[in-house]
């Protein structure tokens, strides 16, 4: 993901209204943010208006400038799937997934941000959906995500249309042909996030976007006029 000097994670918490626990957690290092993202976000967090936090975020920022491998505490993270997707029956595919929702239900939002960041890929698809934005950008921010992920999250209709324009919105994966296109075939992605892709899809799927009726008309006007320019 490319940081720069913002990130959508440190974004939620400039907007505010992030609860104690969960920025005590980020001031802690204990959620395996990046490295530019944790010091961007630690660096954020040593004006909190939280004594207690900004001196932690101070500490957890001077062992990390330091090189302290040691400054983020450890996590434990949830046990991998015990067999591959492909090797499931239906009914247990059914099971498993029910076992993952009833799984992160009963967590409160800072557990559910751990796990958004360490889980397994099939936690993620869930959390991807959290009501929390912080919890669902923490997906996106996840150091374990992959681009068949993006690609997947990119094709949902389901989702906020903030997830899809930040993925919109990030470089790295937007060098991903599949992961643009996904995003401009989705009716949910922001309109203004769709006009600008079109110009990085090839001929045939432009032709295949001016016949389909699921996407803005907008879109489909424009993904016309590139197959035949007005000159």
């Amino acid at each position: 993901m490319d940081t720069l000097f913002r990130t959508p994670f440190l974004d939620i918490f400039k907007q505010g209204g992030v609860d104690r626990d969960i920025r005590m957690m980020v001031a802690e290092g204990a959620l395996g943010l990046r490295a530019e993202e944790l010091r961007l976000t630690l660096e954020f967090l040593l004006t909190d208006p939280d004594p207690e936090i900004a001196r932690t975020a101070e500490a957890t920022l001077l062992a990390v400038r330091a090189g302290d491998a040691a400054a983020a505490q450890p996590y434990v993270a949830p046990e991998p799937d015990p067999e591959p997707e492909e090797n499931l029956t239906p009914e247990e595919k059914e099971k498993k997934k029910q076992s993952t929702l009833q799984k992160i239900a009963a967590l409160n939002p800072a557990q559910r941000l751990a796990l958004a960041m360490k889980g397994t890929r099939e936690e993620r698809a869930v959390l991807i959906r959290d009501p929390n934005k912080i919890v669902a950008v923490a997906v996106l921010s996840s150091p374990k995500i992959t681009e068949t992920e993006v690609t997947s999250i990119a094709k949902m209709a389901s989702i906020s249309e903030e997830i899809l324009r930040i993925i919109g919105n990030t470089r790295a994966w937007m060098k991903s042909y599949t992961v643009t296109s996904a995003l401009v075939k989705n009716p949910k992605t922001p309109i203004a996030v769709s006009m600008n892709l079109l110009q990085r899809l090839n001929e045939k799927d432009l032709k295949l976007l001016t016949t389909d009726r699921n996407i803005p008309d907008v879109v489909r006007t424009a993904a016309r006029k590139k197959i035949a320019p007005v000159h």
